[in-house]
């Protein structure tokens, strides 16, 4: 059954503005699906991972656009950049918007001939898993979110065992509704396709189990500071290796990098950033936690808790057509604030607690950034039942309210 996607009227937006588009995500979070299910009669469909076109884009790209002339949905282009030449000479010489759709899962090999040869041509959009609008079938419903003092209730709130169940299945649309068995082979087999057909492209591994070990290692630190030399440590590589590793995964579309806040921005480059990965699904399987109960009581679960709330922020604003400036804040007396959304001019802090019980002292950092910038409107994602103001201009609110 097909899910509707928050996304798409950004991308029917776009497309009609731009000659082409790109839509940038990890492998199988439904990229092909969604732009098959928009395409307009007579949209041809080819994907590069069919070797015998891949050939042909390789060997012969001007061969290739006769056969799979616009408009053309293309998948996975990073496979073969030698095609950009040639779709910014069709883009060049045609009036129409919208005449390639292209899709690509890693960044590494594909973003150089995008703004090498695209640049002012195409139109790109980051994709994330379901979110849990669409997965409610409320996808027009998510907007990009910022704390209101009046937040609108739209989603129904579930207990704490099912916000669990929901962090624990991740937003890969091939998992959203199997069984425990059926979803751990799922997982596995992605790790294993994704080493295969997408880390080895970009860089020379070495010791492949050393990589998974990896993977294990940072999924277990998701929603930390990141910590490149304990990684290095446990995993027991050079911590070359773990930075090489990490802007894989990072390009990949499977981890984000939250920056921490500075007054200076030329500093807040050279500062440590907090680590998430975008399906806690994945993360939930590589960290070994078997069952959504065994996260929801276990010592990582308030940083999944933390992990899913940022991965669901992201999604209202990347599947709105928007890319949100996001920080973190923390000071040097251990203050912090989890997440500020800067935007207008003002930050909006947000604090996010896996708990049912927000109270003052949740929020009390606050009060300390305030002195140093322009806040908006402030919140506490946590678990309570209801909206509880906190100050005028604070609520707490459940996580079903993002």
């Amino acid at each position: 059954m097909y899910i509707n996607r928050t996304i798409a009227d950004s991308i029917i937006s776009f497309s009609d503005t731009f000659k082409v588009l790109l839509v940038n995500g990890a492998r199988q979070i439904g990229k092909t699906t969604l732009l098959k299910h928009l395409s307009e009669k007579g949209r041809k469909y080819v994907t590069l991972d069919n070797p015998s076109d891949l050939l042909l884009a390789k060997t012969d790209p001007k061969g290739f656009f006769d056969t799979y002339s616009p408009p053309v949905i293309i998948d996975e282009i990073q496979y073969a950049p030698e095609l950009f030449p040639y779709i910014k000479m069709i883009a060049d010489n045609s009036q129409e918007n919208g005449l390639i759709w292209l899709t690509g899962s890693q960044q590494y090999n594909m973003m150089q001939g995008v703004t090498e040869s695209l640049a002012g041509r195409v139109a790109i959009i980051d994709m994330l898993g379901f979110s849990m609008y669409e997965i409610a079938k409320q996808s027009t419903e998510q907007k990009p979110f910022l704390p209101s003092c009046n937040p609108k209730t739209i989603l129904n709130a579930k207990n704490i065992a099912e916000t669990f169940k929901t962090i624990w299945q991740g937003s890969f649309p091939a998992v959203i509704h199997l069984e425990a068995k059926s979803r751990s082979i799922f997982y596995d087999s992605y790790i294993r396709t994704y080493i295969e057909r997408d880390v080895r492209q970009i860089i020379n591994i070495g010791n492949e189990t050393a990589f998974i070990t990896f993977m294990k290692v940072i999924a277990a630190r998701t929603g930390q500071q990141l910590n490149i030399d304990d990684i290095a440590r446990n995993v027991g590589v050079s911590p070359t290796s773990v930075r090489n590793w990490l802007s894989v995964l990072k390009t990949s579309g499977l981890v984000y990098l939250l920056q921490p806040y500075f007054k200076n921005s030329t500093k807040r480059l050279t500062k440590t950033p907090k680590l998430y990965f975008l399906d806690t699904g994945l993360a939930a399987h590589l960290a070994g936690w078997t069952t959504s109960e065994a996260l929801e009581t276990g010592i990582s679960a308030g940083a999944f808790f933390e992990t899913f709330v940022v991965s669901e922020i992201l999604k209202s604003y990347y599947h709105n057509g928007e890319t949100p400036q996001l920080y973190f804040y923390r000071d040097e007396k251990g203050k912090e604030i989890d997440l500020l959304i800067y935007r207008d001019g003002k930050y909006y802090p947000i604090e996010i607690k896996k708990h049912a019980t927000p109270s003052l002292a949740d929020i009390s950092a606050f009060k300390i950034f305030a002195k140093a910038e322009s806040i908006g409107e402030g919140c506490e994602i946590c678990l309570t039942p209801e909206i509880q103001p906190l100050l005028p201009d604070i609520n707490a609110i459940s996580i079903w309210n993002i």
